[in-house]
């Protein structure tokens, strides 16, 4: 079967995560959409549909099961072809429709007929059809409708919604033993991979939901872990932290203080105290010892989630903050509900922040001003070097890529 995967103009609804990625690369749970998406599916053949300035990200780094033949940006040809929208998330099995048809939405944000799902045999129909919603993507509303398969997000904060549950859905396809060395309630609900190091005085509870943790993470001494939760290969829990439930941490961090229903994408520091909740916080970032976010207003009332120059409802009571890539943040930076932090900015005020700050900004109690983005690309090589990682002339054009595009939307 032929998946088509494909990210539209709205993009910048998960900003500013996807500044510097297609949204099918997202976290969520112990997997990305795209790895949920192939699960689901189960294709022979998938093309990715994406913006130009990252197609090279998608053939450079999108890793995909063997037995899979992977394209970018190529249009289709006569075979028939499931086209599904790259923020979707699968939480079961696909069933592929046995003729053409299509899947409709209205969305409070964009307006009614948005194409979510099509089955379709449309020879040279292309990724340029889709960001412009050319005549020819439109003619696909057409089709005979159906009903969705699953579920459609609207911007990052619904993910974090459902983070837990996410992560019950992927500790289906886990079946690793718990580790020793640690005090467990319900262990059969813990799964450790390969190289797990649990340090003495660590609390597993797993009686919420499942605690998967993967290869050689290593989990700091009295810490105390709450399912639903997954941590990452490499990543280290520091000594004392308190990660609960709902909360997803990437490959290769370095996280401590307390965590709850937060997803980190990857290589990102967070190893002192501080609370950290219902955020979502992309990879390279760096938070300083004492960063806290709010996540609860004072009137308890509804949050409105910050997306570049517009905010939006999101019906939450709690929600934290969204922060881009390569972002840091200095010791004691307090973040407000709701709040957006672009990518490459450099936080170093006492106050509390702003609800958004554009990407590429570098603020200080004395100034906000314009960060370059040669010293920006200077700053993250320094860091990535000290995880073993070479910064490329791809993450530089990513970089600056994003530079460009938050001009558009912050």
């Amino acid at each position: 079967m032929h998946l088509v995967i494909y990210e539209g103009s709205f993009w910048s609804d998960f900003a500013p995560l996807t500044l510097t990625r297609p949204a099918f690369l997202l976290r969520s749970g112990a997997s990305t959409l795209l790895e949920k998406q192939l699960r689901a599916l189960r294709p022979t053949r998938l093309t990715l549909w994406v913006r130009d300035e990252l197609a090279e990200l998608a053939r450079q780094r999108v890793e995909v099961p063997s037995g899979i033949t992977v394209s970018v940006n190529t249009p289709l040809d006569d075979e028939p072809a499931l086209l599904v929208a790259g923020r979707t998330i699968h939480m079961s099995r696909f069933e592929v429709p046995p003729s053409p048809c299509v899947v409709v939405i209205d969305d409070p944000d964009h307006g009614s007929g948005w194409i979510k799902m099509a089955y379709t045999r449309s020879p040279g129909l292309s990724h340029a059809d889709v960001f412009a919603a050319s005549a020819r993507w439109k003619a696909l509303r057409d089709l005979p409708h159906t009903m969705p398969q699953a579920r459609f997000p609207r911007h990052w904060a619904d993910l974090v919604a459902w983070n837990e549950e996410s992560i019950v859905t992927d500790s289906i396809h886990w079946t690793d033993a718990p580790p020793t060395g640690a005090t467990m309630v319900r262990p059969e609900n813990v799964h450790a991979r390969e190289g797990v190091v649990i340090s003495p005085g660590v609390v597993l509870d797993a009686s919420r939901g499942p605690i998967l943790l993967d290869r050689h993470c290593h989990i700091g001494a009295n810490s105390i872990v709450e399912g639903p939760c997954y941590i990452g290969v490499h990543t280290r829990i520091t000594p004392l932290s308190l990660i609960r439930p709902g909360t997803s941490i990437g490959p290769v961090c370095r996280v401590g203080g307390e965590v709850s229903n937060t997803i980190i994408m990857g290589y990102t520091n967070k190893s002192h105290d501080g609370f950290l909740g219902d955020s979502y916080i992309g990879e390279w970032v760096n938070m300083g010892a004492g960063t806290t976010t709010g996540n609860l207003k004072s009137t308890y009332g509804e949050i409105k989630l910050a997306r570049g120059r517009s905010l939006v409802d999101t019906g939450r009571q709690l929600l934290g903050v969204g922060i881009g890539d390569h972002a840091k943040l200095a010791t004691n930076t307090l973040l407000p509900v709701g709040g957006y932090v672009g990518v490459a900015s450099m936080l170093g005020a006492s106050r509390r922040v702003d609800k958004s700050v554009p990407s590429f900004r570098f603020i200080t109690d004395d100034a906000d001003e314009p960060f370059n983005p040669d010293k920006a690309c200077e700053v993250a090589a320094r860091m990535q070097s000290r995880r073993q990682q070479n910064f490329s002339q791809l993450d530089k054009q990513l970089l600056v890529y994003a530079q460009r595009a938050a001009a558009d939307i912050e």
